[in-house]
């Protein structure tokens, strides 16, 4: 199945060089210059995943997925944006978007970021016992009660749920969710996944288990 993906940037250079990466990797790519074009080019065809630049003219990335994630549109976001500052990021995550890379990038950085948010796809809303996850919103609840998740807790989160059960190694882990693919020599993984832990209070174990020499999955149906 071939990826589509809209490349937005009012930078020409960029985008025709990003876009024709893309396709001689076989991802489908639609270069566009502005805000306005991308919404036009969203109500003409469907994506599997934007490219979305932050200063633009006119509007800003900001602003299109505010009004993206505003009318419903779940379609995963990389920010790709030379503002590279924390709270940037921060904001970029918390407005909905599924990562963000700082440019100057190397091209096959960006490319493992597509393939990892493509995999992920455009998840729906999905309830587990007392847990329900609402991917609109980014919102996850147990027991009724909001998890004040961080945008990495909510992508670890995702990844684990998305395996369907399977067990994903730390590596896998590294790759979907920090876009690493390679060993950083940290127990990063592991510290993410018990503060994910907490959040779930007492049956965060229950719902995260740990596979011993392999890794980490998702309970679709705890006990206890």
């Amino acid at each position: 199945m071939t990826i589509h993906v809209l490349v937005v940037d009012d930078d020409p250079k960029l985008r025709s060089l990003v876009s024709e990466g893309l396709r001689e990797n076989s991802i489908e790519a639609t270069p566009v210059d502005s805000v306005a074009a991308a919404k036009a080019a969203c109500e003409d065809a469907e994506f599997d995943l934007i490219l979305l630049d932050v200063m633009m003219p006119e509007a800003s990335g900001w602003d299109f997925i505010s009004d993206l994630r505003a009318g419903g549109d779940a379609t995963p976001v990389i920010f790709v944006t030379a503002r590279g500052g924390v709270e940037d990021r921060v904001k970029g995550l918390r407005l909905g978007g599924d990562d963000y890379l700082i440019k100057p990038f190397a091209f096959e950085e960006l490319l493992a970021r597509i393939e990892a948010v493509a995999r992920r796809g455009k998840p729906e809303g999905t309830v587990f016992g007392d847990l329900e996850i609402d991917p609109l919103r980014r919102r996850v609840t147990l027991a009724d009660t909001v998890l004040d998740l961080s945008p990495r807790e909510y992508g670890l989160l995702l990844a684990l749920i998305s395996a369907e059960g399977r067990v994903l190694s730390r590596s896998a882990l590294l790759k979907d969710v920090w876009g690493i693919d390679f060993d950083p020599g940290t127990n990063v993984v592991d510290v993410h996944v018990g503060r994910l832990r907490k959040r779930f209070g007492d049956k965060g174990r229950l719902y995260i288990r740990t596979v011993t020499g392999e890794g980490y999955r998702f309970d679709t149906q705890p006990e206890g």
